[in-house]
């Protein structure tokens, strides 16, 4: 069967690949540390599985609702962007989508067209550039400066759309309220919309998140909001998150929505509002961070690693170029030797680094995990030529 060109060169994001080689492995007997991907180790916050408990329980239909969610759980999820993230909207300007994957595809549909310029920054998401080559967008990739400037947002050039990430996938970066405004006054001055992903909102150790479209008129501006549950929430594999947009692009994500998905499942709708009424979940928060801090803390002393304790997020980034540039190659043989799973920074776009998921396991795996990389890491450095790959 021929294949159609619009998918034939498309691949399987490589986040999700590694995480599928690593089940591939435990499945087949071997015991594998798998830090390639975030999934939570808490289950769904109480409220939430009372509330999917309960309607199971009642015994009634559960019916189809409108392609972008039933009205009462729309008006839940405005409310909720009054109360913690300071800005109104409408019921009609959400859309509830399965997982934030979604929300962005569609938002992207709807507001480019083929041959259009999408700027993201790197390290990024691989998702981003993965819906991007599906529309047909030119890609316009610039590295993440620590400090957003209006001379960075300049040397962008001309674009349709610009994604932020805020807070970040993959190093943890929050947005400062000025850089919002930087990216703000550069969307009026350029005509340029953006895509906020605003999905890790909850998960913050250090400062506080703004939203950018509580800096502005973001109907007039265009801006698209994108949150999700997955993360902040603990509910990878529940799949609903929602996206804030100007009425005419809500619709037009609706007319896309409608024939490929329809309405989300009622009871993953109502997985949401119980979710994001929820606030924070400090105790999740707390457990987070003391991971954090220990596996920063334990390859501390490593000469060929460096990692920062990040600002927020399920993700530790690692700069590993004083062993490797090649870490495609590095997380290959960590996989086949120490059976552990990890994501190389080609696949966010910056070889040299990699990424870690430490909120899966339990304290004693995680920290197992980080040994073994540990303990390859100073074989390769010891099987190296003086003038090889692991002394640059």
């Amino acid at each position: 069967m021929k294949i159609s060109d619009r998918i034939a060169h498309s691949r399987p994001l490589a986040t999700t690949a590694m995480h599928g080689r690593a089940d591939a492995l435990r499945h087949a007997g071997e015991r594998v540390i798998d830090l390639s991907i975030a999934i939570s180790h808490f289950p769904a916050p109480a409220p939430v599985r009372d509330a999917v408990r309960q309607a199971v329980d009642a015994d009634r239909p559960m019916p189809y609702s409108d392609v972008h969610g039933a009205l009462a759980i729309r008006e839940a999820l405005s409310a909720k962007l009054r109360r913690e993230n300071g800005f109104d909207a409408a019921p009609g300007e959400i859309i509830v989508t399965n997982g934030a994957k979604q929300a962005y595809y569609q938002a992207l549909y709807a507001m480019t067209d083929p041959g259009d310029s999408l700027a993201v920054f790197r390290p990024y998401w691989p998702a981003y550039l993965a819906s991007a080559r599906l529309l047909g967008l030119k890609l316009v990739v610039a590295d993440l400066p620590d400090t957003l400037t209006p001379a960075v947002l300049d040397a962008l050039g001309p674009v349709k759309v610009l994604v932020i990430n805020n807070p970040h996938n993959p190093n943890g970066k929050v947005y400062t309220r000025q850089e919002l405004e930087h990216v703000r006054d550069w969307a009026l001055r350029t005509g340029a919309q953006v895509i906020a992903d605003e999905s890790y909102e909850h998960l913050i150790f250090e400062g506080g998140h703004t939203s950018l479209a509580s800096l502005c008129d973001w109907r007039e501006l265009g801006v698209v909001t994108l949150f999700s549950a997955s993360q902040s929430y603990a509910m990878m594999g529940w799949r609903v998150g929602f996206a804030v947009a100007p009425r005419p692009l809500v619709e037009a994500m609706q007319n896309l929505q409608g024939p490929v998905t329809a309405a989300v499942p009622w009871l993953s709708q109502l997985a949401a509002v119980a979710a994001f009424e929820s606030g924070t979940l400090h105790a999740l928060l707390e457990d987070y961070r003391a991971r954090r801090d220990m596996v920063v803390g334990q390859v501390a002393g490593v000469p060929w690693m460096r990692m920062a304790a990040p600002a927020s997020g399920p993700y530790l980034w690692a700069d590993v170029r004083a062993l490797t540039h090649d870490t495609i190659a590095f997380a290959e043989a960590l996989l086949e030797q120490e059976k552990v799973a990890v994501m190389p920074g080609e696949a966010l776009g910056v070889p040299g680094f990699i990424r870690l998921g430490y909120i899966s396991d339990d304290e004693a795996t995680l920290s197992e995990g980080v040994s073994r990389i540990v303990a390859f890491g100073e074989r390769m450095l010891g099987e190296s030529p003086p003038d090889g790959p692991g002394r640059q």
